[in-house]
């Protein structure tokens, strides 16, 4: 199969363009060569934004592809300016569970929807959810509900993504933890660490992609996609600590006096965990062992440190937060 993706050399899409290389697959990755994946032999490349992907219309004609991933919409523009370039063959889109009104009630700190999530639950009533949070790479016009909504028309399977975690995590989501094993620190103060977030593999990721493009049997729909059992934040943490081999003790502080690196494991009033159950009977997908998958996402992590070091004030701030430290 030629396989054309959109945003094929960060995090989730390195991974998807390296499963169908691995297999045998025709690929033709788009990204703006700012970065450069370790792809396999055979992957093409195309450099450019996908902005100005219209003034590379004769590329995308002679790769002739037979269908598209799209890793790494972000906006309504990034889509329209895609879509009358492409042509109408089986897409999958990466999308995410903010879009779901869930997710405002985490950043709110308000119960706004029951759970487990699933296709069915309510949406967002705002759009733009980080207009106002001056994150770094995230646009203001950030949705991936207009994105959703641009591509679904097309017969896309759109996959709802949780919290996506794994080698090459630019957010590098295991490290609120594997910093503090690091530096050595014998003790991490937490909240009450219940948040239940859905958390996937970008290995079960990848897998997902691959059986939609396979079967066809959820062309023009919605999935949401998860690990089958979520332990809490706190449960999380202590995979963590067990796969470094780390002693370290996670202990109860009063919300108010958290770091803001580990301000989420306060008592949460939403939870965000979702229900991959239309993914497993549509596709027959499931993911993996949690405590496997992050057995294998510490493991690279511990080789593959970040640069910035631990710093005088992140202890600083942890030893005042211990200082509070409550009675278990």
């Amino acid at each position: 199969m030629r396989v054309l993706i959109l945003g094929g050399t960060g995090f989730t899409g390195r991974r998807i363009a390296h499963r169908l290389a691995q297999r045998g697959d025709d690929v033709l990755v788009v990204h703006r060569g700012g970065t450069r994946a370790d792809l396999p032999p055979g992957v093409r490349f195309l450099h450019t934004d996908r902005r100005s992907l219209a003034d590379h219309a004769h590329r995308v004609k002679e790769f002739a592809p037979e269908a598209v991933v799209d890793a790494y919409a972000l906006t309504a523009g990034d889509v329209d300016a895609v879509l009358p370039v492409l042509p109408e063959v089986p897409a999958v889109v990466l999308s995410s569970v903010d879009v779901y009104e869930a997710f405002t009630g985490l950043n709110t700190g308000r119960e706004l929807s029951p759970v487990p999530l699933d296709e069915d639950s309510e949406l967002r009533s705002t759009r733009y959810p980080y207009r106002d949070a001056n994150l770094p790479g995230v646009p203001a016009d950030y949705d991936k509900l207009d994105v959703e909504e641009r591509w679904l028309p097309r017969g896309a399977v759109v996959l709802r993504l949780p919290m996506v975690y794994g080698p090459h995590d630019g957010q590098r989501r295991e490290d609120v933890i594997l910093r503090r094993v690091r530096a050595g620190r014998a003790r991490i103060p937490v909240g009450a660490a219940n948040l239940l977030w859905t958390r996937l593999h970008v290995d079960d990721l990848a897998s997902a992609v691959l059986a939609a493009l396979d079967r066809r049997t959820a062309d023009g729909q919605v999935l949401t996609l998860g690990e089958s059992r979520t332990a809490t934040l706190g449960g999380w943490f202590r995979q963590i600590l067990r796969a470094a081999g780390s002693s370290a003790e996670l202990v109860r502080v009063p919300d108010q006096v958290l770091p803001p690196a580990l301000a989420l494991t306060g008592a949460p009033a939403q939870h965000v965990l979702v229900s991959s159950a239309r993914a497993t009977a549509l596709l027959g997908w499931t993911a993996g062992d949690p405590e496997a998958r992050v057995a294998e996402s510490v493991q690279w992590h511990l080789s593959h440190p970040a640069p910035q070091p631990w710093s005088e004030e992140e202890a600083a701030a942890d030893d005042a937060a211990l200082a509070h430290a409550t009675a278990a």
